[in-house]
Parts: structure tokens; sequence; C-alpha cells
């Protein structure tokens, strides 16, 4: 029990002193023990003083990094970002501005979410990638651009999805046209070309007589697209349902036509 009174009298002492030396070393120490809480908040007393002077580049970087070690994400961006406008030549803005980028990153929350800071952080990612061609940071940066592009087209095909269950049938097939046409590289683009055929399909079917040839025709020139696209697709089989469906519906009506 003394030595923790001890221990807590002594932090007291630090933050009380009115000696920047002093509580300088003090924050050091703590930094370096990794007690980040109370290097934290020593860096904050001493960086405005320190503002000008040599010993401040260090000090703020640690600033920054304190509050990255801490998880809060949010102050450690922003002060990395800060870092690399005060000192844009120093031989450690290259990692500060990594660094902001991923402070981002963390703050992205998961796909059913608002998605403003995945683009935040993607833009960051990207314009670090940019800026610095021949970074080390640049492999586990573009892991970083992937993951978080694929967040953000997670949220779009779950809200295409989510209009088809709901029975949108239009606004899902439109929907799923969006998600092909913003990540035409994605490695589920034949998922998303089938439930475009699909929802086409039941938007035809649920569509006054006078509408229906031309909605079961687009069903046949999307079925075409994902034919042509993924012709080893698992999909094209259950996808070849809605072509009969809809060829047979097509016969049907021009047979009442005549």
């Amino acid at each position: 029990m003394s030595l923790i009174f001890s221990a807590c009298s002594s932090y007291e002492a630090v933050l009380k002193s009115k000696d920047i030396n002093f509580k300088l070393t003090k924050a050091n120490e703590y930094y370096e023990k990794k007690d980040y809480q109370k290097a934290n908040e020593l860096y904050g007393m001493i960086a405005p003083i320190l503002k000008g002077t040599k010993s401040f580049e260090a000090v703020y970087l640690k600033y920054a990094n304190s509050y990255y070690n801490l998880k809060d994400y949010l102050s450690a961006s922003l002060h990395y970002k800060n870092y690399v406008e005060v000192f844009p030549t120093s031989k450690e803005t290259e990692n500060a501005e990594y660094m902001h980028a991923l402070c981002l990153f963390k703050l992205a929350p998961k796909a059913s979410l608002e998605q403003t800071n995945t683009l935040k952080a993607l833009d960051a990612l990207q314009s670090f990638v940019d800026t610095h061609p021949t970074s080390t940071r640049n492999a586990e940066a573009n892991k970083l651009i992937a993951s978080s592009i694929k967040k953000l087209e997670q949220k779009e095909a779950d809200a295409a999805q989510l209009y088809f269950k709901i029975g949108q049938y239009k606004a899902a097939s439109v929907s799923f046209k969006s998600v092909l046409r913003n990540y035409p590289e994605s490695e589920k683009s034949d998922y998303y070309q089938y439930f475009i055929i699909k929802s086409l399909y039941l938007y035809a079917h649920s569509s006054i007589e006078t509408k229906q040839k031309e909605r079961y025709s687009n069903v046949l020139t999307a079925f075409e697209e994902l034919q042509n696209e993924h012709p080893n697709s698992t999909f094209i089989k259950d996808a070849e349902k809605y072509k009969n469906l809809s060829i047979n519906f097509l016969k049907t009506i021009d047979n009442e036509l005549k």
C-alpha cells in the first residue's frame, strides 16, 4: 500500500513541478516504460512550452505516439497530421503520414455502419502510396486499401441485398448494377450479376402486362452478360432457370398478341 501511495505521490510531484526539463525527463521515462497515460499527460503539459525549441519535434511525435498506444486514434490522427504540417522535411514525416492514415483506418467502423471514416482512410492511404512509391510501408498500406475497398463494397452489396429481401426488385437490380460498376474487379462480380438476373425476373413477373415483354427481355440480356463475363460461374445453372422462364413468358406474350 505504501509503495502505491509513494508512486502516486511521486507522479503528483512531477505534475506539480515547474521544472520543464524534469518533466520532460520523467515523461520520456514513462514513455520508455510504456506507461503511455502518464507520458501523454506530461507531454501535453510541456509540448506548448517547448514549441519553437529543438526538443519540440521529438516531444510532439512521442505525444502523438502516446495517443496511438492509448488507442485514442482520433487524437492520434490529428496530431500525426499536424506533425506532418509542422515538420514537412523531417525524416519522421513519412512515418507520421502513414500513422495518420492508419489511425483513420482504425477509426473506420464495420460495413453495416456509416462509412465516412472508411472513405477518409482510403483517401489517406492512397495518398501515402502515391506520395511515397518506394516506402517500405506500402505493402501494408495496400492491404489496408484493399480491406477498405472491400468494406465499402460490402456496404453497397448489403444495401442491394436488403432491397431484394423486401421485394423492391427494381431497386435491387439497380443497386447490384451499381456495385458491379463501382467494383468491377470484385471476386463476387458473378454473384452480383446473378442477383441482377434474379431481381429483373421477379420485377418483370410482378409487372403489369404491357411492361412485361420489355422487362423479361432485360432478363435475357443480363443472362448473356453473366455467360459472357463469367462462363465458368457456379451461378449460371441456376440463372438459366430465370432465362428459360423468361423465354417461356415471352413466347406466351407473343402468342397472345397474334
